[in-house]
């Protein structure tokens, strides 16, 4: 993409992105996202009604009366977003690839975090962590995260959701809440079963992890076309397939219903917070009900 063509894409996409920020999600994301851990601040003299495990023994000692420590809520977070740029991605039947309404979101959680002065980063990723940014604060920051967003090739095409999360658990030491978006289609194909199961339950034990599923309405469905040669974008298989045929077109869909439970009991089973976004319909409603939800 040339360079006047990316800027001109990077400004629009803030212009939207930011304006949903602060007209919409203002206060939402504080109340759904707080800072959970405490920190010290500052030691004062013992008063009735104080917990004596605070008690600060050495301070204690030194002046021979008791001293406790008090602590406050860590307010500042640090926010990760764990974006897929796989092949699948590049695919969108209406308006909208998904690759470009994950940008948007992306776009709208990161605004978000810095309206709160919260660090964001954020981990690019395919069948391998493609790059890594780290979290730091700034609208400078946010620009260049979106930026990378419309603009970076991926070396590779397939999807491994696991590797993503275990660099998120390697990488980052202290607690952040983890936005991962992707369109999830990360299955054992031997099983029918997702790959990062295991994975986002050791991640979200030690973060908050929260999963946004990005599809396409004509994923859901085969449409009765005939004789179609489709190909894989992240294989680079091509096949043939009769989308005509009646059982072709109910496997299908039960690929899909059955392949949508799982992720259920995958996000279920690790305790994960999670929506989905369709690419021919507003992201701010289902952004809206997870904040709400977590607010609660």
């Amino acid at each position: 993409m040339e360079t006047a063509e990316l800027l001109k894409k990077v400004r629009r996409i803030e212009i939207k992105t930011r304006g949903l920020t602060r007209q919409i999600f203002a206060g939402q994301y504080h109340s759904a996202f707080k800072g959970r851990g405490m920190a010290f601040n500052e030691v004062r003299e013992y008063q009735v009604g104080d917990d004596i495990r605070s008690i600060d023994w050495n301070v204690t000692a030194r002046y021979n009366q008791p001293f406790v420590k008090v602590f406050e809520e860590e307010r500042e977070l640090t926010v990760m977003l764990l974006i897929d740029l796989s092949g699948s991605l590049n695919f969108g039947s209406t308006q909208q690839f998904k690759r470009d309404v994950i940008t948007e979101v992306a776009a709208v959680l990161a605004f978000s975090a810095i309206q709160n002065n919260d660090k964001i980063g954020v981990i690019l990723f395919s069948n391998s962590v493609e790059k890594f940014i780290p979290p730091q604060k700034g609208r400078k920051h946010i620009l260049r995260i979106i930026s990378e967003l419309l603009n970076f090739e991926p070396s590779g095409k397939e999807t491994n959701i696991s590797e993503a999360l275990r660099f998120l658990t390697n990488a980052i030491k202290k607690r952040c809440t983890a936005f991962l978006i992707s369109d999830f289609i990360d299955f054992d194909e031997s099983l029918g079963q997702p790959r990062f199961t295991d994975a986002i339950s050791i991640a979200n034990n030690k973060h908050d992890v929260v999963a946004i599923r990005i599809y396409d309405d004509r994923e859901t469905q085969m449409p009765p076309v005939g004789l179609v040669r489709f190909a894989d974008a992240e294989t680079g298989n091509y096949f043939w397939v009769d989308t005509a045929n009646h059982q072709v077109i109910e496997l299908y869909r039960n690929w899909w219903n059955t392949s949508t439970d799982y992720l259920k009991q995958a996000f279920t089973k690790a305790r994960v917070d999670w929506i989905s976004v369709r690419t021919d319909e507003d992201y701010v409603k289902p952004l809206m009900l997870l904040f709400k939800r977590r607010s609660k």
